[in-house]
């Protein structure tokens, strides 16, 4: 396993951000450690699985998870606004950094990730192998 840890700055998308540092550094399987900050225009797609939804408002990251296969990712993020309540839900693109986001990806060594439409799903899904 190798650790990366990076910042992100205001303005950045977190998503597209994370999976070009990975495309870059040709991190081909890898999760997310820990991630903190803050974030707005935040854009979600609901447990439902279909509803895509953006909160307009300045958040606080409670919570980043997931995994990226050459460099598609899979994250859910956790926030929570000014009175302390929490949204949650996929992350999407056009969720941007308000003041910072610092975050430490583990890059897997041992395995190779990608990802493959399942039909039970409607997904493209994550595929695990051990090298």
């Amino acid at each position: 396993m190798k650790e990366h840890a990076i910042r992100l700055t205001y303005g950045q998308d977190l998503k597209k951000e994370i999976e070009s540092y990975c495309m870059s550094n040709k991190i081909q399987s890898a999760c997310i450690v820990t991630c903190v900050g803050c974030v707005y225009d935040c854009h979600l797609r609901l447990a439902d699985g279909v509803t895509k939804k953006k909160f307009d408002n300045h958040y606080e990251i409670v919570s980043l998870t997931g995994t990226i296969a050459n460099g598609q990712s899979h994250l859910h993020i956790s926030c929570s606004d000014i009175n302390g309540s929490c949204i949650g839900g996929h992350l999407l693109e056009e969720t941007h950094i308000n003041t910072t986001a610092e975050l430490v990806l583990m890059e897997l060594e041992d395995f190779n990730f990608s990802r493959s439409f399942d039909s039970n799903t409607g997904y493209d899904e994550l595929v695990i192998k051990h090298k």
